[in-house]
């Protein structure tokens, strides 16, 4: 095995898998810098929330290594791989899972607890998250009394409140509006440059990959292209230009 370049948190290379006999990743290798948000685009079924599963350790490669920083993730077991992603990784579904017993906030701050942060601690940083997301006023309801578009915010409150060293989001705004999803998706992307947290997110949105610093393609399993994206101030000030001339 060789380790991953120094400036890479995720490395993986030739990672193969099948589901019920059918390829759903075909070799792809991939790359992600510190500090890095990269996109993972794709149509349904090219393999993009298979990846980030591989990526995260919640599904292990058949064949392939996937490294974090100095950690071989495939040569781990199952309880040093719970152990990464409770201590360095944060995960966002497409759908919010909350425990329906735990209101917002407390659903918020269980990761920080179960990694040993003081209850009084956990809520203050929670509260904190909750505002950002425009949900603070809803910080004692419980996941039933909430809409779609709230749960989904208390979800990303969650994975943000423990300031993971990766964060992986599966199309997390799939469930909501157009307007929402935006606002959502932009304070996760601003969030996490300013906390430095690398995120590795999936969507078939053009407008949330622009958002990304660099997006790579799946389709049928394999990776088919790698795009540098503009900052999103310059490609909304192109657009701009284009229409006024």
């Amino acid at each position: 095995m060789v380790a991953p370049p120094d400036n890479d948190v995720l490395w993986a290379r030739a990672l193969h898998i099948q589901h019920n006999g059918s390829p759903a990743l075909c070799g792809v290798s991939l790359e992600v810098r510190e500090g890095e948000i990269l996109a993972v685009t794709g149509p349904r079924g090219s393999g993009k929330t298979t990846l980030l599963q591989c990526l995260a350790g919640l599904l292990p490669a058949q064949e392939g290594e996937v490294w974090f920083n100095s950690t071989p993730v495939h040569t781990l077991g199952p309880a040093a791989r719970e152990r990464l992603r409770r201590d360095r990784f944060g995960w966002i579904d497409t759908t919010p899972l909350l425990v329906p017993g735990l209101n917002a906030w407390e659903n918020t701050a269980l990761p920080l607890m179960l990694r040993g942060t003081s209850r009084r601690r956990a809520k203050a940083v929670a509260l904190e998250w909750l505002e950002r997301l425009d949900i603070g006023e809803h910080a004692r309801t419980r996941p039933h009394r909430l809409v779609q578009a709230q749960r989904q915010r208390v979800a990303v409150a969650r994975a943000l409140a423990t300031c993971p060293t990766v964060l992986f989001a599966d199309e997390p705004t799939a469930a909501l509006h157009q307007g929402d999803g935006a606002q959502v998706l932009r304070t996760l992307t601003t969030a996490a440059r300013s906390h430095g947290i690398t995120v590795v997110l999936t969507t078939h949105q053009a407008q949330e990959a622009a958002l990304a610093d660099r997006t790579v393609s799946l389709l049928d399993g394999r990776r088919v292209s790698t795009v540098h994206l503009p900052p999103v101030a310059e490609a909304e000030g192109r657009a701009a230009c284009s229409l006024s001339a």
